[in-house]
């Protein structure tokens, strides 16, 4: 019954900031781990970042380290994205892991959200 709904995307200029959230309704996040995915067309689906369903394990992709950061509570879970590039455009997504455990691989997530355009352009 777990539903999932993203907000936060937009328009923004390279070297600027976006803050991404990803709501539930239906059931409590408190056991979930939770994922933040993008993909753009013609590309794979990949993972972004990834918490555990206690906040004790955080993962990020190579490509955002440094720029981007995970964190949750029981309601909903935020991704800060800083110092934005152009190959940040995508749609992200967010997904929800009924085991807990992070991961950054798509196929352990069973809930998904609808996806938010992100777009970093001049």
């Amino acid at each position: 019954q777990l539903q999932l709904v993203e907000s936060g995307g937009g328009l923004v200029q390279p070297g600027g900031s976006l803050r991404l959230s990803c709501a539930a309704s239906g059931s409590t996040l408190r056991h979930y781990a939770m994922g933040w995915f993008r993909q753009t067309p013609g590309k794979e689906r990949e993972g972004v970042s990834c918490i555990s369903a206690r906040g004790g394990s955080i993962q990020y992709a190579d490509s955002v380290k440094g720029r981007f950061t995970i964190f949750r509570d029981n309601a909903k879970i935020t991704l800060q994205m800083n110092s934005l590039k152009p190959e940040d455009t995508a749609v992200y997504y967010c997904a929800a892991d009924p085991q807990g455990i992070a991961t950054l691989d798509v196929v352990g997530y069973d809930y998904w959200g609808q996806g938010t355009q992100v777009t970093v352009s001049s």
